[in-house]
């Protein structure tokens, strides 16, 4: 409701990955025993919410950046809640519970640990407790160059693909870009000088071959204008006004249509 009220001008677009946050995490501490929230809490407002601010401000809070944010917040509770079946408390905490917690929550340690820098920093818990990242997976998966080219020429070619699959596969195909930032992209973008396209990521201006070009250019004729904050239109706008489509159900498709990510 609130997106059609910003599109009709009658609202003020605001940062909806930033709102998303902010009200996920009001309805999840409001739901926490005190004694968890008291914690909690000011985590979140002070640590997660206030670095996201500045990232919204800068205009690079992006949805997967809330759904990370989000995460970190949820590490956290489990963490809290895994303290109280072992009738243990921050103050008690030694780095042998830490390495017991992160073995068994191999998806969760690296959500945890902004919790833990900041527990550290206002002496909640004992000194130099450390917990790594979890080691980087090396790709396991590779596509064979003709079949790579296959499917690119098929995203160019094949009329019976949707255009929006048609456009994210050649841009995952070419440029290697992930749907996290595909979908984020706007028209602002886009620039046309002297017979060529560029699209503008992180700044760096790439040429588009023409026929992704013209494809581009149709998507954005034949989508709903939804703009973003800025009153740019974006790409590939999702079902509600001012939201653009989400990563994972744009895979979904994707995968729908033979041309996974």
């Amino acid at each position: 409701m609130r997106g059609l009220l910003v599109t009709a001008g009658i609202l003020p677009p605001r940062d909806e990955n930033l709102a998303l946050l902010t009200n996920r995490v009001a309805r999840t501490v409001a739901e926490l025993p005190p004694r968890h929230a008291d914690l909690v809490r000011p985590f979140a407002a002070w640590h997660i919410i206030r670095d996201a601010h500045r990232r919204s401000s800068r205009g690079r809070y992006t949805y997967a950046a809330h759904k990370g944010d989000c995460g970190n917040v949820l590490a956290a509770i489990s963490f809290l809640n895994w303290l109280d079946t072992q009738h243990l408390s921050l103050p008690q905490l030694q780095q042998r519970h830490l390495d017991t917690w992160a073995i068994d929550r191999p998806t969760l340690r690296s959500r945890f640990i902004p919790f833990l820098r900041w527990s550290t920093a206002r002496r909640l818990c004992p000194p130099d407790l450390v917990i790594e990242h979890s080691a980087a997976q090396l790709p396991g998966h590779f596509q064979a160059e003709e079949k790579h080219r296959t499917q690119l020429l098929r995203c160019f070619h094949d009329t019976a693909l949707p255009v929006e699959v048609r456009v994210v596969a050649a841009l995952v195909r070419l440029y290697a870009l992930p749907l996290t930032r595909i979908v984020e992209l706007t028209d602002d973008h886009l620039r046309h000088d002297q017979g060529h396209t560029y699209l503008t990521v992180n700044r760096h201006p790439l040429v588009l071959p023409p026929k992704l070009a013209r494809l581009i250019d149709e998507q954005l004729q034949h989508s709903p204008r939804h703009s973003n904050t800025a009153g740019c239109r974006y790409l590939l706008p999702g079902h509600s006004p001012g939201r653009p489509r989400t990563p994972l159900g744009l895979a979904d498709t994707l995968r729908q249509h033979g041309t996974p990510p």
